[in-house]
C-alpha cells in the first residue's frame, strides 16, 4: 500500500502532560483508503532527523519575543506551522527516495506510536508558557534563519528557456532559484513577459519534483521593470499589490517573493519616486509577511548600501526590515562598467585603500548593512557570471592596480577578510594557480558605472560562428556572459577545470579588488570579469563572515555549471 497524499486538515489540543497542539493529518492511500492521524510538531522534527531528507520544516520558534498570552499568538503560529508542514509532507510524497521509506510509512500509519513519551516545549501553546518558562525555552533554542550550510542561489531569467530549459536543470546545484521577472504595472498588479508563466510553472514543478528541496521564488522588478513600484507601494495601492503577490504565490505554488526595486527614493532608469518609498517598502514587507506566514521567503535585491531614506541618504537602521524579510540579496556588481579606463565589475574589497568607490565592494556592503542592523546571517552576496568589454589599450585596472609601498596584502587577506594567504604565482591555498599581476601605465580617468547593481531584463548573445577567435568587438561597451568569453575564444577551459587566456589575450590580476581581467593591446580590448578564483574568494568570504550564502546573476551565463560548482564548494 502506497501513500498518495497527506494533508493537515486542522489541529486539536490536548491537556496532558501540558496543553499542546496536535495536527490532524488525513492520509490517502493507493487503495482509496482515508486515514486520520494526530501528530505533534516534535514528531515531524524526529521524522526529519530520521530520514535526513532535504526538505524544510517550518522553523523551531516558540513565539516568546513578545510574551503575549493570547489566542491570536497561538493561531498565528499554528497557521504558519500547518502551511509549512503541508509543504514538507508534499515534498516527501513527491520524492521516490522518501515516499516509500519505512520511517515515513510508519509515521503515517495508525499502528505507529500515537505520541512520544517525552514532552517538547515546541509543542506547547505559547499562551500557556510563563515568561520565565519562555525565557528558559528561548535560551535552549539554537535555531536561526540560516543556521545550516550557506545557501547557493541563482536568478533564472525568463529568457533562459531556450538555453537552459527548466526541466533540464541540475537542481542539486541550487537551493533557491529566483525567477526573473514579473513587473508591477499601472494597476498595481503584475505583468508578465510572453510565455513567462508557462516557463515558471515548468520551473516550479521540475524543482519541487526533483527531490532536492530546491525552492522557487518570484522576483518582481528589475532595472527596467521598476517604473510602477513607487505607486504600487503607496498606502493607496499597497493592499492591491500585496494581494497580487500573494495570488502569484498561491497560483504558481511559489516558495516566496523577491522585490527587485531599482531603486526606492531614486530614479534608477528614470522611474517615478518619492521620499516615502523606503517607509512604504517596510509597510509592504510587513503586510506581505502577515499574508504569507513565516514559512515563505521574502527577499529583496539591494545595492551595497542600504535603501535611501526620506533625507536622501542611506538608512542607518534597517533592523525592522530584517524582522520581516528572510534575505537581502546584495547586488555587488556593475561597480565599474565598460570604459576606456576599465575598472573591476565586482570588487571583493578596497584591499589597498585606493578605490574611487570605497563603499562599493563585498567587504563594504557587509559592513554597511550589518552596521545598519541587518544580520549577516540574512545577507546573501551577489556574484556576477558576466563581465564588461571595454575598447581600451590599458593593461591595468583604473586607480586600484597596485598596493601602495609596504602594504602587506597577504596579511590583510587573512586577518581582515578571513581569506587564506596565497602566493600570487603558485596559487598556494587554492586548487589552481592565480595569474601574475600585470603592471602598466594609467593615463586617464574612467567613469564608474551609473547602474550599480542593476538587473537588466534582457541579455543578448552574439553569433559566435561569424566572429574570429578572440574578437570581442561586438561587445564593446556592453556586458558579456562568462560563457561567451569562452565561446568567442578569449578564455579556454583547462584540464583542471579552470580558465586560462587564449588567442593573444593576457590575464591580469588586480590584487586590490581581487579580480581577474584580460587585455589584448593589438585588439584594443580589455575584459573585466569574474572566474573560478575570484568567485571562490567571494564565496569563501561570505561563508567565513557568517553570511547567508551567495546568489548569481544569472545561471544562463555560466559555462555549464563550472562557476556554480566552485561557488558551492567554497560555501562548503
Amino acid at each position: 500500500m502506497a501513500v498518495t497524499k497527506a494533508t493537515i486538515l486542522n489541529h486539536t489540543t490536548a491537556s496532558t502532560p501540558r496543553p499542546h497542539v496536535q495536527y490532524v493529518v488525513q492520509v490517502k492511500t493507493s487503495e482509496d483508503q482515508n486515514l486520520e492521524i494526530s501528530k505533534r510538531y516534535s514528531e515531524f522534527v524526529d521524522l526529519h532527523a530520521a530520514l535526513d531528507d532535504p526538505g524544510v520544516l517550518p522553523p523551531k520558534r516558540i513565539l516568546v519575543t513578545s510574551f503575549l498570552p493570547s489566542a491570536w499568538v497561538d493561531d498565528r503560529l499554528i497557521a504558519e506551522r500547518i502551511d509549512g508542514l503541508n509543504s514538507y509532507l508534499a515534498s516527501l510524497i513527491r520524492s521516490p527516495d522518501f515516499s516509500s521509506h519505512p520511517d515515513f510509512l510508519a509515521f503515517l500509519s495508525l499502528s505507529a506510536t500515537s505520541s512520544p513519551v517525552h514532552f517538547s516545549l515546541e509543542d506547547a501553546l505559547p499562551s500557556t508558557l510563563t515568561r520565565k518558562a519562555a525565557l528558559e525555552a528561548q535560551a535552549q533554542m539554537t535555531f536561526s534563519v540560516n543556521a545550516s550550510t550557506p545557501i547557493a542561489a541563482a536568478y533564472y531569467p525568463d529568457w533562459a528557456t531556450d538555453t537552459n530549459p527548466p526541466q533540464s536543470l541540475d537542481f542539486t546545484k541550487f537551493d533557491i532559484l529566483l525567477f526573473a521577472f514579473a513587473t508591477p504595472n499601472s494597476s498595481s498588479t503584475l505583468s508578465w513577459d510572453s510565455g513567462a508563466t508557462s516557463t515558471l510553472k515548468t520551473l516550479v514543478s521540475s524543482a519541487h519534483n526533483s527531490g532536492h528541496g530546491t525552492k522557487v521564488v518570484l522576483s518582481i522588478g528589475g532595472w527596467d521593470g521598476s517604473h510602477w513600484f513607487s505607486q504600487a507601494m503607496s498606502s493607496a495601492n499597497r493592499s492591491t499589490f500585496v494581494n497580487a503577490c500573494v495570488s502569484a504565490v498561491k497560483t504558481y505554488d511559489l516558495d516566496g517573493i523577491d522585490i527587485d526595486w531599482e531603486y526606492p527614493a531614486e530614479a534608477g532608469a528614470g522611474n517615478p519616486n518619492s521620499p516615502s518609498d523606503a517607509a512604504n517598502l517596510l509597510s509592504f514587507f510587513t503586510s506581505l509577511r502577515s499574508e504569507l506566514g513565516s514559512s515563505k521567503i521574502i527577499s529583496a535585491a539591494v545595492t551595497d548600501l542600504p535603501w535611501t531614506g526620506s533625507n536622501g541618504s542611506p538608512l542607518t537602521d534597517v533592523s525592522a526590515y530584517a524582522k520581516q524579510m528572510t534575505y537581502a540579496n546584495i547586488m555587488n556588481y556593475d561597480v565599474w562598467g565598460a570604459s576606456s579606463s576599465p575598472g573591476p565589475n565586482a570588487p571583493l574589497g578596497n584591499l589597498c585603500g585606493t578605490s574611487q568607490q570605497p563603499q562599493y565592494s563585498a567587504q563594504a556592503a557587509l559592513s554597511q548593512w550589518t552596521k545598519a542592523g541587518f544580520p549577516a546571517s540574512q545577507l546573501v552576496l551577489g556574484l556576477p557570471l558576466y563581465g564588461y568589454v571595454s575598447q581600451s589599450t590599458r593593461t591595468t585596472l583604473e586607480d586600484i592596480a597596485r598596493p601602495p609601498p609596504g602594504f602587506l596584502l597577504a596579511q590583510y587577506r587573512q586577518q581582515v577578510l578571513g581569506l587564506p594567504m596565497r602566493n600570487s604565482k603558485t596559487g598556494e591555498a587554492l586548487a589552481c594557480p592565480v595569474p601574475d599581476q600585470k603592471v602598466g601605465v594609467q593615463e586617464e580617468k574612467g567613469e564608474p558605472n551609473p547602474m550599480n547593481g542593476a538587473h537588466l531584463r534582457s541579455k543578448t548573445r552574439q553569433d559566435v560562428s561569424k566572429a574570429a577567435a578572440g574578437d570581442l568587438s561586438t561587445y564593446f561597451g556592453q556586458q558579456i556572459p562568462f560563457n561567451q568569453i569562452v565561446a568567442l575564444g578569449a578564455l579556454k577551459k583547462s584540464s583542471n577545470g579552470t580558465y586560462v587566456q587564449a588567442n593573444g589575450y593576457t590575464e591580469g590580476w588586480d590584487n586590490c579588488s581581487d579580480t581577474p581581467y584580460l587585455f589584448n593591446v593589438s585588439r584594443q580590448t580589455v575584459v573585466t570579469y569574474d572566474d573560478t578564483y575570484s568567485l571562490g574568494d567571494k564565496a569563501t568570504f561570505a561563508k567565513q563572515n557568517g553570511m547567508a550564502g551567495c546568489f548569481t546573476w544569472s545561471l544562463d551565463q555560466d559555462d555549464g555549471y563550472a562557476l556554480q560548482d566552485v561557488i558551492r564548494s567554497s560555501l562548503g
